[in-house]
């Protein structure tokens, strides 16, 4: 099984900034992207960013500019660098992981989760 862990939330003020990281561990195969994604009690989850194999980046509209996803993929870590953070960031924030692995058949995709970390924005 796969298992996602994540750190570095925590209460920060406007204006300022935080790193989250997010570690995969256990029975990986292949990796086909890793993001972040965000949810605030009683609204649906949104997508923050992704990354994907080959490297590419998406990002809400809403964090462009001001937050950066990376990766290191010798540690099968995805960190999420934000800067200039607004009170409405302010949300449990989630790591997701695409994988695609083979049993020996077929290939299945599937997609993990972590248990969130929450990130507290103060005006």
């Amino acid at each position: 099984q796969v298992h996602l862990e994540e750190s570095g939330g925590g209460l920060v003020q406007a204006g300022g900034s935080l790193r989250i990281s997010c570690a995969a561990s256990g029975r990986i195969y292949s990796i086909d992207a890793m993001g972040w994604y965000r949810q605030n009690p009683g609204k649906q989850r949104e997508l923050v960013a992704t990354i994907t194999s080959s490297g590419g980046r998406s990002y809400a509209d809403s964090v462009k500019g001001r937050f950066t996803i990376s990766r290191d993929i010798t540690i099968n870590t995805v960190y999420l660098q934000m800067n200039s953070l607004k009170p409405e960031d302010t949300a449990a924030y989630y790591c997701q992981m695409e994988e695609t692995s083979y049993n020996g058949k077929d290939y299945i995709s599937q997609t993990y989760w972590g248990q969130g970390t929450q990130v507290t924005v103060s005006s």
